[in-house]
């Protein structure tokens, strides 16, 4: 039997994520992908994957894993504890499990989503050229649940060039994001008053956007008429406004048409860091010219 992950507890919300499948919007099917791109593809370069290769996104932490056979890991991303066999270890790290060793992840006190890169990636079936579990789609393998056991593709021919991975720390700290505005700014009173005061991460954000509330003096955006666009394309990191006023920045997992305004564009930059931003945490917006 092939190397695996067993997975013991799955977490508030886990996923196997990799870099997407590209090339499908003639389709109807989104790219999805990792949430924190720049996590996942750390986590690869650390255990010696190809960036792309598959790893699973964990919301908060609380996940608990086991090996099938000798094993290199490592953990990126929400600095949720880590430990093997009860013996704590560093976030972004390199560890080396023995059979049946045991990998768990305690709660992540900032940010939201934490990666595991297994040496060989996780080799479930693609689906579309894609291990992504798109959750707007319903595509890839399904959330992760107790009992589940993930296939270790064979092992790279490079091997990890660094013990640890030196990472800035995360913080509850306001997020900013810079903006490109429009293409629809003009259906807006001002569209300027996205930059103005703050704006607070709902609890009702995912996979598919961070939807925003108004955070103390931020205005509201007022748009200039109630009629609705034919619908359009839409780009990751897009700032749609619905009718309620309450933004949302669209993440990996957007679907690609929608017939609300688009007030402005967060520049892939700085999706990441929008993909790691918890409930109630504070957004700012600066508008950004290239």
């Amino acid at each position: 039997m092939s190397a695996a992950l067993r997975v013991v507890e799955p977490g508030m919300f886990s996923t196997v994520q990799d870099l997407g499948r590209s090339g499908w919007f003639h389709a109807g099917v989104g790219v999805s992908g990792a949430a924190d791109r720049g996590s996942l593809r750390l986590a690869n370069r650390l255990v010696g994957n190809e960036e792309s290769s598959a790893a699973i996104e964990c919301v908060l932490g609380r996940l608990v894993l086991t090996v099938t056979d000798p094993t290199v890991l490592t953990v990126t991303g929400a600095p949720a504890p880590i430990a093997v066999d009860g013996r704590l270890e560093g976030r972004a790290s390199v560890l080396f499990l023995e059979q049946g060793q045991r990998l768990e992840l305690g709660v992540a006190p900032v940010g939201l989503r934490c990666y595991v890169a297994v040496r060989g990636g996780i080799a479930l079936a693609p689906v579309l050229g894609s291990r992504s579990r798109d959750t707007l789609a319903g595509l890839g393998p399904e959330p992760l649940r107790a009992g589940d056991e993930l296939p270790i593709g064979p092992s790279p021919r490079r091997w990890p060039g660094v013990d640890l991975a030196p990472l800035a720390a995360m913080s509850a700290e306001p997020v900013t994001a810079r903006v490109r505005l429009g293409p629809r700014d003009d259906w807006f009173d001002n569209p300027a008053d996205l930059f103005a005061g703050g704006w607070q991460v709902s609890s009702d954000s995912d996979r598919v956007g961070v939807r925003l509330d108004r955070a103390g003096d931020a205005p509201a955006l007022r748009r200039t008429d109630s009629g609705e666009l034919p619908t359009e394309g839409m780009a990751l990191g897009a700032i749609q406004v619905p009718p309620s006023g309450q933004p949302v920045v669209f993440l990996a997992d957007h679907p690609i048409t929608g017939g609300y305004p688009v007030v402005g564009t967060v520049i892939d930059a700085d999706v990441d860091a929008l993909a790691q931003a918890r409930p109630g945490q504070r957004v700012r917006f600066r508008p950004w010219h290239p």
